[in-house]
């Protein structure tokens, strides 16, 4: 027992790790002259293409009832999949503006987001535990941000992008715990990529008709469709039920770190004492909301 906690503690460090470093190659990417257009498209692109052939040669398994399979579960996880392709559109217009460090702490801004949504659509009110998480997660946000520094000026385009990251993050997380859970894994994480892809392709259809730089695809496009659509979700859905939600959200809150640190030793992103002081208590209230949760639903992410 404690071998497969301690496997599927690693798989979720793993995924969450993966999700950590993608802002620092999307910044490493815009510094080569890439644009988001280019960057979003060809990690969701060359993601969906992973993923297709990796369900070709998934172990079949038994069709789930009539009743709750076919097209219109599909059509659900399709339409969702927006919400998480508009979370890297607006995640990566955000690090343009603003560093990595502060860009990852605006995004997990749907910690708190997730309890509203909770509390509106399952007429669930939070309780005091989870009430000071918040509070927590804001004053932690306030330090790692830098907004208490007077001589600091706050970009905010990027602050705007990574707020509205967070809100369509927190769109992602519901519809992956609560659509489609009857299909296999591997296949809802192919429909959310596709409705990714789709809403993308909408939204930037018009830079592909212009100047679009297809090195991208081999430059940067490998990196991150493995390491923001093929490699979490594998990682997550293998670890997660090994560990429980709770212990798999707390290990999950590694990306925070690791973002920071990856743009610190990259990017050379300067974190002062404050900041990191932020992230801990942000870390920390990640643990407090979720330590004891072995009730709550599965999140495939």
């Amino acid at each position: 027992m404690k071998s497969n906690v301690l496997k599927g503690s690693l798989f979720i460090a793993l995924g969450a790790s993966s999700y950590g470093m993608l802002a620092t190659f999307v910044k490493m990417a815009y510094h080569e002259g890439f644009s988001t257009a280019e960057v979003t498209l060809s990690q969701f692109g060359l993601g969906f293409i992973g993923l297709f052939i990796l369900t070709l040669f998934r172990k079949r398994e038994p069709a789930p009832p009539v009743e709750t399979s076919g097209s219109k579960s599909i059509f659900k996880l399709i339409a969702a999949g927006t919400s998480m392709g508009l979370t890297s559109v607006f995640y990566y217009l955000a690090v343009q503006y603003i560093p990595v460090s502060v860009a990852i702490v605006l995004l997990m801004q749907t910690v708190w987001m997730g309890v509203i949504v909770e509390m509106i659509l399952h007429k669930k009110t939070p309780g005091s535990r989870k009430i000071a998480a918040v509070f927590i997660i804001l004053a932690g946000t306030v330090l790692a941000t830098n907004l208490l520094k007077e001589s600091i000026t706050i970009n905010w385009a990027g602050f705007a992008w990574g707020m509205m990251a967070a809100v369509c993050y927190t769109g992602t997380m519901y519809s992956s715990n609560n659509i489609g859970v009857h299909l296999p894994p591997l296949k809802r994480s192919l429909y959310l990529i596709l409705g990714g892809l789709i809403i993308i392709a909408v939204i930037f259809h018009s830079s592909l008709n212009q100047a679009f730089h297809y090195q991208i695809f081999l430059r940067w496009g490998l990196i991150l469709s493995l390491f923001g659509t093929i490699l979490p979700p594998l990682l997550f859905t293998r670890g997660m039920p090994l560990t429980g939600m709770g212990l798999g959200a707390i290990i999950a809150s590694i990306e925070i770190p690791v973002s920071v640190l990856m743009a610190n030793i990259l990017l050379k992103e300067p974190v002062s004492a404050l900041q990191w002081l932020g992230v801990i208590l942000i870390l920390f209230a990640v643990v407090l909301m979720n330590i004891g949760n072995k009730k709550e639903k599965q999140v495939i992410v």
